[in-house]
């Protein structure tokens, strides 16, 4: 990765790269509305992710909890780490359509933007369908994060498009990785896990690529600029993974529940897990210094 952030890549090294990409979604992409049994119960007793990345796991409150609360927190939690999931990648793909606006469409590498917004277009159907049959139901984001969206995807540009994508992509792969062999978890989450993370492979590689190519080239203002944006980005993201109201659906008060999260060390290890590759990459690009640096300690990213 190094050497992609110091080595000036050629333009065919760019179409090389799109064109196996585009290669591999013809071979292995996937239509949910097919590939899952929506029709299945969710069954009372599985859990929706392992216990030990439940946000209050290891807690006071969840001493408190029933063996079945638990279970049905887990599951809502799922629920509502999908729900921001859908949030980013709905501003993903306006970030995509944008970017590819800018470009030729002829060009490999626009050509599988188009792709991964077709791949993005799906993935949004899949989760809300998830969210629905875990019993969760869909709240608006609080102002300031809703309207940081908007103006993200507005006005971000290459790299700061890019990296925010990474961010988002690998925290929800690291987690659907863990799941898919674990037979303690529903079946539903796993099978929406294994697509996600067979497709989601190839968004990260064209993210990493992207972002790699387009930051060396910004002067040191753009990439101040980018460092806080990105920062901001990332702590709004992390820190709306646990909608509150998943608490009191459980009986806690909502208010209480998420403070104690908010501190658990389980969960902040649970985040710092989640995130320490794209911590990594970005890393290796001097992408988080500073007072980005600080937004992403503030979310429990960095340890």
């Amino acid at each position: 990765m190094t050497a992609e952030i110091t080595a000036k890549p050629k333009i065919t090294d760019r179409e090389d790269i799109a064109k196996r990409l585009l290669r591999g979604s013809a071979k292995a992409s996937y239509d949910p509305l097919i590939e899952i049994d929506w029709d299945a119960p969710v069954d009372p007793d599985m859990w929706g992710i392992r216990p030990e990345r439940v946000s209050l796991y290891g807690t006071h409150l969840w001493d408190q909890l029933t063996e079945a609360q638990r279970k049905e927190l887990s599951r809502l939690e799922v629920a509502s780490i999908a729900t921001i999931g859908i949030w980013f990648e709905t501003i993903l793909m306006q970030m995509l359509v944008r970017h590819a606006y800018h470009n030729d469409p002829t060009t490999q590498h626009v050509q599988y933007a188009y792709t991964e917004i077709a791949d993005e277009c799906r993935h949004t159907v899949m989760f809300a369908k998830m969210v629905e049959k875990l019993g969760w139901h869909t709240h608006r984001l609080d102002p300031v994060a809703f309207h940081l969206g908007r103006l993200f995807k507005t006005i971000a540009h290459g790299p700061l498009i890019f990296a925010g994508a990474l961010f988002v992509e690998e925290v929800l792969d690291q987690i659907q990785r863990e799941a898919i062999p674990d037979e303690q978890i529903l079946p539903l989450v796993r099978a929406v896990a294994r697509i996600h993370v067979v497709e989601e492979a190839r968004h990260m590689r064209y993210a990493r690529e992207e972002f790699a190519r387009d930051w060396q080239n910004r002067g040191p203002i753009d990439k101040a600029y980018s460092k806080v944006v990105l920062g901001l980005i990332t702590y709004y993201s992390a820190t709306r993974l646990i909608n509150p109201k998943v608490y009191e659906q459980v009986g806690l008060d909502p208010k209480e529940a998420y403070k104690v999260a908010k501190k658990n060390p389980h969960w902040i290890e649970t985040k710092t897990w989640a995130a320490r590759k794209v911590v990594a990459t970005l890393n290796t690009g001097e992408a988080i210094t500073g007072l980005g640096k600080y937004f992403w300690k503030k979310a429990g990213l960095l340890g």
